[in-house]
C-alpha cells in the first residue's frame, strides 16, 4: 500500500498549486498509480520529469525498441515491479524479441541479438550492478547508437532508475489490470 495519501490541491506547497492544477488538466484527476502518484506531491518537480520523459519518448535519436529495452533494463536490474509491469508488453511490440524479454525477466543468459540489443543490456546492467561501465561497454554503445544515442541512452537509465526509486521507497501499488507477471526476486 502506497506510503503516501493521495494528492490534493490543499496538500501540496502552496506555491506550487498553479502546477498542480496544469499536472490535473493534463491527467483529468490525481494519478492513484505509478511514480505519478508521487510526483504529482512536489508539483514543479513533476513537470519537469514530465519534460524530459517528452523529450526521450519524442525527440530521441534512439528507436522505440531500444528505449524500450533500456527501460526493461532499469527495471529488471532495480528490480522494480510497476516500470517492468508497465513496459514488457511495449518493448516487445516494438521489437524487442520475446526471448531476450524473457531472458531479462528470468535473470538468464541473454539468446543471441542483435548488436544494438546487446550494447544497450551490456551497458546498462554493467552500470547497474558494479556502479561502472567500462571503456568496452562504453565503446560498444558509443559504436552502435553513436554520441546523441549514447547521451540518451544514459538519460533513460537514469531517468527510470529514479521513477523505480519513488515507485520502490514509496511502496506504490501495482494498477489492478496489470497484465505481466511479478517479476522473481
Amino acid at each position: 500500500m502506497a506510503r503516501l495519501p493521495p494528492a490534493s490541491r490543499d496538500n501540496v506547497p502552496e506555491h506550487q498549486r498553479d502546477a498542480f492544477d496544469e499536472l490535473l488538466r493534463g491527467y483529468g484527476s490525481v494519478p492513484r498509480f505509478g511514480p505519478a502518484s508521487v510526483m504529482i506531491h512536489v508539483p514543479k518537480a513533476h513537470l519537469i520529469m514530465n519534460a524530459l520523459n517528452q523529450y526521450l519518448r519524442n525527440d530521441s535519436a534512439l528507436s522505440k525498441k531500444i528505449q524500450e529495452l533500456a527501460i526493461l533494463v532499469t527495471a529488471r536490474e532495480m528490480d522494480c515491479q510497476y516500470v517492468w509491469n508497465a513496459h514488457a508488453a511495449s518493448a516487445r511490440a516494438a521489437g524487442v524479441p520475446d526471448a531476450l524479454v524473457d531472458a531479462l525477466r528470468e535473470r538468464r543468459p541473454l539468446p543471441k541479438v542483435a548488436d544494438d540489443e546487446n550494447a544497450v543490456v551490456r551497458y546498462g546492467q554493467e552500470f547497474f550492478r558494479t556502479r561502472h561501465v567500462s571503456k568496452g561497454a562504453f565503446q560498444q554503445a558509443l559504436e552502435q547508437l553513436g554520441k546523441q544515442g549514447v547521451v540518451e541512452l544514459g538519460l533513460i537509465l537514469g531517468n527510470y532508475s529514479a521513477l523505480a526509486l519513488l515507485i520502490i521507497s514509496h511502496d506504490v501499488d501495482l494498477p489492478p489490470d496489470r497484465k505481466e507477471a511479478i517479476l522473481p526476486v
